[in-house]
């Protein structure tokens, strides 16, 4: 049934017979999890061989012969710099290692802008009267964080089938205090999308009223391809030819690869920001955990090994996205209210639902034992202000929770619309 088009005695007739479904499930006392995109233990299963090796002094000790259970190689393993170039096609020169999260080498970039500026800007970014990031929503809610600790100004960008309104950014970095743009290029965080080549070579070629402006080019899931594998324009390949490298600030992880809590995080840069950045690293740090590269570097020496364990991800992956799409299209397909993304990979599906239903959703899930992302985490200072999204992380539960959950999801979907179409 349409419910956009059905006659209100239809509605409430349909609404009664749902909530009557409702109480049974609140007597289930279920407590189940859609709010984050962790990796399924099974998952993780796939990486403990990594773990299960005694090491000799030798183990210890990189291809040059560096000791790795010592000080020093600030900047990463060479190897390891070579590795993550062969993944993204970057060269290994512009590549620094940091520890296990991108997250947190993020937040640091963004900081040492703030604190030193960054090269071809005139004074640190704290010394501004005004600084502006442009964050495409919905989007990721970590990233937005960052802004709203150090005190950046946020301003929305609509996110489009192929990559952000870049019409929109376009018009809005002709205003000098826009300082950066948020951008998870590749099943994007949380609709799945993957930026069009137009988008990349936009982005590589527009003009901006800063100097100092900064892309943050977020690509947490270069090789987290679950359904048919989307390919992404090397970002710094077409920033060469528009001399504009300097605007690049790419950053990946091995997080969904081997184990999120124990993996290894990478940014990279053109020349003129590596050197830059050095100087400050090294003051930072003596070092990331070399023996942890060592450890990836030995359960993955090359590409070909990633894409062979990336492909048993998405084995498990697969069966999760199955059961919230099929879920999705048999429940709610027919009703004119809800509609969805269909991504080749990533952790994420995005629901937008009828507007200003989105909170009554979340509260007749959490009602119900089902716990999903906050209304709003993926705009700009958690306000959506259409109340229409809800981000949907199957990953980590089993399949049959998985299952469970979504069919309280897309129960409180209907009620709720039905709710808004009575009232």
């Amino acid at each position: 049934m349409n419910y956009l088009k059905a006659k209100k005695e239809e509605l409430s007739a349909l609404l009664l017979s749902l909530k009557a479904k409702y109480d049974e499930v609140l007597q289930k006392g279920l407590s189940l999890d859609l709010s984050r995109g962790k990796p399924t233990a099974e998952q993780l299963d796939l990486s403990m061989p990594m773990l299960g090796k005694s090491r000799t002094v030798a183990d210890c000790k990189s291809a040059s012969g560096f000791d790795c259970r010592n000080y020093g190689v600030p900047l990463g393993v060479p190897e390891m710099r070579a590795f993550w170039s062969d993944l993204t096609g970057i060269p290994a020169d512009n590549i620094i290692v940091g520890g296990n999260s991108s997250l947190n080498l993020m937040y640091d970039t963004v900081a040492r802008a703030m604190l030193y500026g960054v090269p071809g800007g005139e004074r640190p970014w704290c010394r501004e009267e005004k600084v502006k990031f442009l964050c495409p929503a919905p989007g990721y809610d970590r990233h937005f964080a960052i802004c709203e600790s150090l005190g950046i100004e946020m301003i929305t960008v609509p996110m489009k089938a192929d990559g952000p309104d870049m019409d929109a950014v376009e018009a809005l970095v002709l205003d000098p205090a826009v300082k950066g743009i948020w951008c998870v290029p590749k099943y994007a965080n949380p609709t799945g999308v993957t930026y069009s080549d137009e988008v990349v070579t936009r982005f590589a070629s527009m003009k901006t009223a800063a100097p100092d402006f900064r892309i943050f080019w977020d690509n947490a899931y270069l090789v987290h391809d679950v359904y048919n594998e989307d390919t992404l324009l090397n970002v710094f390949d077409e920033a060469k030819k528009y001399g504009t490298e300097d605007r690049i600030f790419f950053f990946t992880s091995s997080s969904k690869i081997t184990f999120p809590g124990a993996g290894v995080a990478i940014m990279a840069m053109s020349d003129r920001n590596i050197a830059w950045v050095a100087p400050i690293w090294n003051v930072q740090t003596i070092g990331h955990d070399k023996l942890n590269q060592l450890r990836h570097l030995e359960f993955l020496p090359d590409k070909a090994a990633v894409k062979a364990l990336m492909a048993r991800h998405a084995e498990i992956l697969r069966r999760r996205f199955d059961i919230v799409l099929d879920t999705l299209e048999k429940d709610l397909a027919d009703t004119g209210v809800a509609t969805w993304t269909r991504p080749n990979g990533g952790y994420f599906v995005s629901l937008d639902v009828l507007d200003g239903t989105a909170k009554r959703v979340f509260a007749l899930c959490r009602d119900a034992g089902v716990t999903l992302t906050n209304v709003g985490a993926t705009f700009p200072y958690g306000y959506d202000p259409d109340d229409k999204n809800l981000r949907l992380a199957p990953s980590f539960p089993t399949c049959e929770d998985l299952a469970l959950a979504m069919s309280v999801l897309t129960l409180a979907v209907r009620m709720a619309a039905l709710e808004k179409l009575l009232a």
